[in-house]
């Protein structure tokens, strides 16, 4: 089997004509570099260097050799190279997929700071709920997943094992209640969410759905959900609107917000936890660690900053 040191060899006798140039150029000793030949000789079959006194002559097969050597001694140069500058974050592409709500606060940030520390970097960035986002990690179709949970259950919703994927905590989200600006109950600085039970509610994506019917139910009541839309945008408009009562994300509130509504903490308390999820080997890829700081540093910014009802 040729390696690339053997094929170096052959390329320095090509340009250099002697053993002695030749291992000076590479930094070798003359007898290395006669011992390298002779063993790319064994494993050809053929000679490929002939001698006369000091000058030595490539036969046609050490001829052949010498030119392919060229050929690929220059790829695996150009690969070192390309490699070199991703470990080094000159390069790089990250996948990342995360929830919408994500999207609009913490990702944002996360690529601008991003861009700011590591702008050759490219992250090419798409939008999905959990746990569709853990079945891109597993089938390698992303680097990053942006993914919450609801306290007791899981990124995966019980849908996905976790084994093997690393999952990283990196904001606790509350759960808040979004009011008509004239509700009875909009004067209370907390509601109590059995106060609630003869309300209309508008639910979001079908994890949050899931969340309010849990909640509800151990509040003593089933909750009438007539309206279900994913844009929060439009919740606040059909709250405002009189057409029903919701729950919401804080960190959405950060980005979104309607001079209609009240924003009210929720009795009992409710909270989600925002994840990163990859895999342990992904972690170590440099430009995918340098993504996961970025979302660990807006995560930790959204922390202490507080919505505007």
């Amino acid at each position: 089997m040729l390696d690339a040191a053997g094929l170096r060899v052959m390329r320095a006798i090509s340009q250099e004509g002697t053993f002695t140039a030749a291992a000076h150029a590479l930094g070798y000793s003359q007898p290395a570099v006669s011992q390298m030949v002779r063993r790319l000789e064994e494993r050809t079959g053929t000679v490929l260097v002939e001698r006369s006194g000091r000058a030595v002559r490539l036969t046609e097969a050490g001829q052949v050799l010498a030119r392919h050597a060229t050929q690929i001694l220059e790829a695996l140069e150009r690969a070192e190279a390309d490699v070199a500058a991703i470990a080094g974050l000159q390069s790089g592409v990250v996948r990342l997929m995360a929830f919408p709500s994500s999207s609009a606060t913490l990702v944002p940030r996360a690529l601008a700071l991003l861009r700011r520390e590591h702008p050759q970097i490219t992250v090419k960035f798409t939008e999905a709920e959990p746990p569709e986002s853990l079945a891109a990690i597993r089938s390698g179709d992303v680097d990053l997943a942006v993914a919450f949970s609801y306290e007791g259950t899981d990124p995966g919703r019980g849908e996905d094992d976790l084994a093997g994927l690393e999952v990283i905590d990196i904001l606790t989200d509350p759960v808040m209640l979004v009011l008509p600006k004239d509700h009875p109950l909009a004067d209370r600085p907390e509601v109590e969410l059995a106060d609630l039970a003869a309300e209309t509610w508008i639910a979001g994506c079908p994890r949050c759905r899931g969340h309010l019917l849990a909640l509800s139910r151990v509040a003593g009541f089933e909750p009438d959900v007539t309206f279900e839309t994913e844009d929060y945008v439009a919740v606040l408009g059909l709250v405002a609107a009189g057409l029903g009562v919701a729950l919401a994300p804080q960190l959405i509130l950060h980005s979104v917000s309607h001079p209609g509504v009240v924003v009210r903490p929720v009795s009992p308390p409710s909270r989600r936890v925002v994840q990163i999820v990859t895999t342990p080997d992904l972690k170590r890829v440099p430009s995918v660690a340098a993504l996961l700081d970025a979302l660990c540093s807006s995560a930790r910014a959204l922390a202490v900053e507080q919505p505007v009802p």
